[in-house]
């Protein structure tokens, strides 16, 4: 069965943005391409169990096995040598994309401790989006009794719209809680989401 939300995109979101935009065909209209969580840990260098409590986290989170992330130069000040493992990211697409997605807008998000909406500003300027969470407990997957260490993660959102502007509409309109702001001109950076939890 489909993901609500990609049935809810080719129902009522394709023909909302159609009208809006006054596109000629429905292969015109933006789409989501794929999502990429990324969770970095500088202190991995230290202690390399904090990476095996990421891994595991992150696949609970996206659904799918992460990739190790690791260091492409060398940098003395940081003890950190080319190739060492420093992170973990996963690229999801397809169901799997939507799903998260569903989960993150509705779910996630409002978790969040004095959430506010997400900002407008933090588009690229070629249509794809950036979110900065502060902590992983705001998903429900992770068991708070079990979590070691609070670890933030970059969410990017990437789509096919040409634009911001249309790229706004799109997540707009498949839930994305933002915040009532003008957007700001091209090379924004990434919107921070305050931390999560009691």
């Amino acid at each position: 069965m489909a993901p609500r939300l990609k049935e809810r995109y080719q129902k009522e979101v394709v023909p909302a943005l159609r009208k809006e935009f006054q596109y000629s065909s429905t292969m015109a209209v933006p789409r989501l391409r794929k999502i990429v969580v990324n969770m970095g840990l500088g202190e991995a260098i230290q202690n390399a169990k904090l990476l095996d409590s990421a891994t595991q986290e992150l696949a609970q989170i996206a659904g799918q096995r992460p990739v190790i992330t690791r260091a492409k130069k060398s940098i003395a000040n940081f003890k950190l040598r080319k190739s060492m493992p420093i992170g973990a990211m996963v690229t999801l697409r397809g169901d799997r994309m939507y799903e998260f997605f569903d989960r993150l807008a509705n779910v996630a998000l409002p978790r969040v401790r004095d959430f506010r909406g997400l900002s407008t500003r933090a588009f690229d300027g070629r249509g794809n989006y950036t979110l900065g969470l502060r902590d992983q407990l705001v998903f429900p997957e992770i068991d708070y009794s079990k979590a070691d260490k609070v670890k933030g993660m970059n969410i990017s959102i990437v789509t096919d719209a040409r634009t911001d502007a249309e790229a706004l509409a799109l997540l707009r309109h498949l839930g994305m809680p933002f915040r009532t702001e003008t957007p700001r001109q091209p090379g924004g950076g990434t919107a921070e989401v305050e931390k999560a939890g009691g």
